[in-house]
């Protein structure tokens, strides 16, 4: 939405030369600091609708992907996840499942993304469709090791993703080539479904609740993956900055 986008802009404007005037001096460009309250605003979905990075906190979307503090606080969540996980009382009955998104939840895009300005450059679908063909999407670590410690403690995975069902095989394929070798579920949209993220995410989910399922937990990058009921037991937002789906 271009008005989120002018705020972000205006809120930057704004905290450059609180922080930064200097009498007699031209105003520095706003701290990478500022950037991070930006995008702490975002995580909390304090933030909302905005379609891409402001651009003067490019460079510091850009360290932040691709440095350690993304690991970390990917770490952070999963970590809660698994304990979590470990702390259930399962039932017996082999209904227990934990949903996952699969674009920057359990596959990465950082690829992708290093080409087109880590989110300063408005989303294009037909180069990020070339992207998903390749299968080529590096798994994202944290997520995998929370997925094998789901089997493990015998809660069945299932992927549920904005991908079409014409991108079954490939995705099939490159969740497999990334260690995701086992599924209960592989939840793709109808080609030319015209639907929300949140829309189409919720009724997913409700018909796994109606097929008897028990979602104990449900993990995404984006909050329009996890929310709105039947959302699971428990819901964990992955680190995302780069960019927002409706």
């Amino acid at each position: 939405m271009a008005t989120t986008t002018a705020r972000l802009l205006l809120l930057l404007t704004v905290a450059g030369f609180c922080l930064c005037h200097t009498t007699g001096q031209e105003a520095a460009p706003p701290p990478p600091p500022y950037c991070g309250s930006l995008r702490t605003a975002v995580e909390a979905r304090n933030i909302i609708g905005w379609k891409t990075v402001p651009p003067p906190c490019a460079k510091y979307v850009a360290d932040y992907i691709t440095g350690e503090r993304y690991g970390r606080d990917a770490d952070v969540v999963i970590n809660e996840a698994i304990a979590y996980a470990e702390s259930l009382k399962l039932s017996g009955t082999g209904k227990e499942i934990w949903v996952f998104d699969v674009d920057d939840t359990a596959l990465s895009t950082v690829p992708y993304q290093a080409n087109h300005g880590y989110g300063v450059q408005p989303f294009d679908n037909q180069s990020f469709l070339k992207y998903v063909v390749q299968g080529s999407a590096p798994a994202l670590q944290s997520t995998l090791r929370l997925y094998r410690r789901l089997l493990q403690l015998g809660i069945k995975p299932v992927f549920l993703t904005d991908r079409t069902e014409d991108q079954r095989t490939v995705t099939t394929n490159n969740l497999i080539q990334q260690g995701y070798c086992n599924w209960e579920k592989l939840v793709l949209q109808p080609v030319g479904l015209q639907t929300s993220t949140l829309a189409f995410k919720t009724c997913e989910r409700q018909k796994l609740v109606n097929d008897g399922y028990i979602i104990v937990g449900n993990i995404g990058d984006q909050w329009n993956d996890i929310r709105r009921s039947p959302d699971g037991c428990r819901t964990f937002k992955f680190p995302n900055p780069i960019y927002y789906v409706d």
